[in-house]
């Protein structure tokens, strides 16, 4: 039954938005002009996008670093079992499920129009969005922590300070480092392409190679930016294995 449910749903959802595998054929030989020119890179142009890599990698790691600190507090008060007030958690839930459904990169497009193109408007985007993710993953972590601490200090008449600092953040500490880390990954994408609409890092130059049709120019810069994706998923891992 539940597959006749999910094979209706694809069929319908192709049905209404008019994907169909004749079009998927149709537009083949189109696809295979593109790699056909897209081929081989040019290598040359490699010492072009280096310093807009760095500054992509150093927009992600501020943004991500921001982000994870404003994150903290508001998964404190997001969790049931340490804000027991509902007039509390739900309203803070609302806002942050409300940051949450805004993309990357129509808040890199808000901060442009606000503080000018630039590196500055994909921080503050990668910022808020970082602050959406962690917070979420860390409220739903927190409240699968082992109560019995807290219970102790409180019973011997620890301040809600003390709680928090003994009795939450060591059951917690590996696993807020693992979603920052987490966040740090998909920020480096996510700061890859930002720059299409003005908010500094590679992305820019995806925007250039592109409007001006130089393909292997844009090969090139793919092939750099999935080189440095998977130095930093491979050293992310390594870091999440020794920590949980």
């Amino acid at each position: 039954m539940t597959a006749v449910i999910i094979i209706l749903l694809l069929w319908g959802s192709a049905a209404k938005t008019e994907a169909t595998f004749g079009e998927l054929i149709k537009g083949a030989p189109n696809m295979l002009d593109l790699l056909r020119e897209m081929f081989p890179p040019k290598w040359s142009y490699f010492d072009n996008i280096v310093p807009a890599m760095l500054e992509t990698i150093r927009m992600a790691l501020i943004g991500t670093t921001f982000g994870a600190i404003l994150a903290v507090p508001v998964a404190l008060l997001c969790a049931g079992n340490l804000t027991p007030s509902a007039w509390i958690r739900q309203p803070v839930r609302f806002v942050l499920n409300l940051v949450r459904t805004i993309p990357d990169l129509l808040l890199a497009a808000i901060f442009v129009a606000i503080f000018g193109l630039g590196p500055l408007a994909g921080i503050l985007a990668l910022t808020v969005f970082s602050f959406g993710l962690i917070a979420k993953l860390v409220y739903e972590a927190l409240e699968t922590i082992d109560r019995g601490p807290l219970e102790a200090m409180t019973a011997v008449g620890a301040a809600p300070a003390q709680r928090i600092i003994f009795g939450v953040v060591p059951q917690i500490q590996a696993h807020f480092i693992s979603y920052v880390l987490y966040a740090f990954e998909i920020n480096v994408r996510a700061a890859a392409v930002l720059g299409l609409v003005g908010a500094g890092g590679i992305g820019h130059y995806y925007e250039v190679t592109l409007g001006f049709l130089e393909y292997d120019k844009t090969c090139m810069i793919i092939l750099f930016t999935l080189a440095v994706v998977l130095i930093i998923d491979y050293l992310s891992a390594k870091v999440r294995e020794k920590l949980l």
